[in-house]
């Protein structure tokens, strides 16, 4: 049975505001040409020089060298947007599913703004049956955690019928994407990218957008649960770039396998470059990214730019995004568009090479192309750390804090439960940690339950080292995600790390990004500056993993968060509808809830 897609209404637009009216239908990006032009916006300083195909690096009175911690524009510009999250059945790969999505459409609509924007969302639940949140991956949300779209964290679950409104600065600038970060619903669907704007580390012509790519079941996720917390992972039918992809449907006798699928595709024009956005958004997989016949530039990790290094192909984990920029300099033809699942870093089918778009030379032209690829290393790790040079220098300061992990599962009652320091993960969604640290004015003594997993951090603008061993022995990559700071990768290798080493680590501008690989039977080292003050996440973002409880919290700044909380009406009246939709049992949490 098809749903109705619902209407996005659009408010009055607000003076010194800009509104976008997101409607449904499947829209990849918001205008490039608005992105590439950058007078359509103004910064308050606009005068020294202007962003443009042959200086990517400047941004007016700033630029690529100015360190984004520190040195922000000031705008005086505010975007905002209006998302629905609703069920819509849609057939992204010509198999017609029961889907989760915002506005319609998979992937949701672009969010889009410049370095320095105010920026606002408003979220309406019309899911059936669930509650929901968005966070916004790798946006550091300064001293404005309670934005950051956790449910049992920051805030409690969207009910059905209400509306939540997130808000935050674009003090960063690049590549990332929002999602549910309710159990398992972005798997579904619930996902789209954000665009901030800014200066790069290298020449471009045209911008094409962001690229998220997927992995993709024909049924509900939700639905395969069941199977995937006893410890068997199902396998996904297919895989999707920019929310579509083809299906063979030959051997399929379903109705529902409609064979209408297509290819993502991209037209190039001869000796122009082109700047590309990839995010991977996939549940379980390792993406090794490629375009036959070409190599590429990659210039920024996450939502930091880097020193740009040439390849021919790149591994995304889970949630890492990477900013290439490539020339269309091949003999004039078609060529495969290549998201290569890594088949050591999980369960996979034969859908694995069917994960393909298309560059076309030649717009009007309709065959498939023909080119082949080489050969190829899986790894479930992430990209060289050598080339990942941050450009803008930053040094790590000595430790304060040091907190050394072991990460393990264990059965319990034939469930497979992901734990660290012998304690997995289960937030409390009618109760979420900021709430109780609210209603307990603060308290320092507050005490958190076992299954919290909090951990206090209250020194400020001192250095947390974090030591994390993957003592589990499933050999798999872990690619572990932490909210509301980017961090400094340290060390990370095979084997246990030697603690007494810390002296020897590598301080001076190390890679920094929001999500990194922990190696299988290995460990990983990273550190990041207490200067945050929220309830922050840290997490697997291989999504099994995080809904079988790895994932741990930090509360950090215990001093002075109360004083952050400028809109805490807002989470007390989502939680007083949350628990009024609640009470009659219909939502079950049966999962870590994040």
């Amino acid at each position: 049975m098809k749903l109705p897609v619902a209407l996005v209404l659009l408010a009055a637009v607000l003076p010194s505001t800009t509104a976008f009216h997101l409607g449904s239908g499947h829209q990849r990006f918001d205008d490039i040409e608005r992105r590439n032009d950058k007078s359509s916006t103004s910064l308050s300083k606009r005068t020294s020089c202007e962003n443009s195909a042959s200086d990517r690096a400047c941004w007016g009175d700033y630029s690529i060298n100015d360190d984004w911690y520190t040195t922000i524009p000031d705008t005086g510009v505010t975007r905002e947007y209006w998302l629905v999250a609703q069920n819509t059945t849609l057939a992204p790969d010509g198999y017609e599913r029961y889907t989760m999505n915002f506005n319609g459409s998979i992937p949701g609509p672009t969010i889009s703004a410049d370095w320095g924007d105010n920026v606002i969302v408003h979220v309406t639940n019309n899911l059936q049956n669930n509650g929901t949140t968005i966070h916004m991956h790798g946006i550091r949300q300064q001293n404005n955690t309670q934005y950051d779209g956790v449910p049992g964290a920051t805030q409690c679950p969207i009910a059905p019928g209400a509306t939540f409104t997130y808000k935050f600065r674009a003090t960063q600038y690049g590549t990332t994407w929002y999602h549910s970060h309710d159990s398992l619903q972005y798997s579904d669907g619930l996902l789209g990218a954000i665009i901030i704007d800014g200066p790069a580390s290298a020449n471009y012509d045209v911008d094409l957008g962001p690229m998220l790519i997927s992995d993709w079941f024909h049924e509900s996720v939700a639905s395969l649960w069941d199977y995937a917390r006893i410890g068997i992972p199902p396998v996904a039918e297919n895989g999707l770039i920019n929310g579509t992809n083809t299906f063979d449907c030959s051997d399929s006798e379903s109705s529902v396998c409609l064979g209408t699928g297509v290819r993502n595709e991209i037209v190039v024009e001869k000796n122009t470059t082109y700047r590309l956005r990839l995010i991977n958004t996939a549940i379980e997989g390792y993406i090794r990214f490629k375009i036959d016949g070409h190599s590429f530039s990659v210039i920024a990790m996450d939502l930091v730019p880097i020193v740009p290094y040439d390849t021919d192909s790149i591994v995304i984990a889970n949630g890492e995004r990477y900013d290439i920029v490539f020339t269309a300099n091949a003999t004039a033809d078609n060529y495969w568009l290549r998201a290569i699942y890594n088949s050591d870093c999980g369960t996979y089918n034969a859908y694995n090479a069917n994960i393909k778009g298309i560059v076309r030379y030649n717009a009007s032209s309709t065959d498939d192309p023909t080119t082949t690829t080489q050969n190829y290393t899986a790894q479930c790790y992430d990209e060289d750390y050598s080339n990942l040079v941050p450009y803008v220098s930053q040094t790590v300061g000595s430790v304060a804090t040091e907190f050394s992990t072991e990460l393990n599962y264990t059965y319990n009652n034939d469930i497979w439960r992901w734990t660290i320091n012998s304690s997995s993960l289960i937030v409390n969604w009618s109760e979420p940690t900021i709430v109780q640290f609210y209603e307990a004015d603060g308290a320092a003594d507050l005490s958190w339950s076992t299954d919290a997993n909090v951990w206090e951090i209250p020194n400020t603008n001192e250095w947390v080292y974090f030591i994390l061993h993957d003592e589990s022995t499933s050999d798999l990559g872990h690619p572990m995600h932490l909210h509301g700071h980017d961090f400094f990768i340290l060390d990370s290798g095979s084997g246990t790390f030697d603690e007494s080493t810390l002296s020897s680590l590598n301080l001076i501008n190390p890679p920094r990004r929001d999500t990194a690989v922990l190696p299988g039977d290995g460990y990983l080292v990273m550190a990041f500056n207490i200067n945050n003050p929220g309830a922050w996440l840290m997490h697997c973002h291989i999504a099994w993993h995080a809904s079988e409880g790895m994932g741990i919290q930090f509360l950090e700044q215990t001093d002075v968060l109360l004083d952050t909380l400028d809109n805490y009406d807002q989470i007390e009246t989502g939680c007083k509808s949350w628990d009024e939709y609640a009470l009659p049992g219909i939502a079950t949490q049966d999962d870590a809830g994040v």
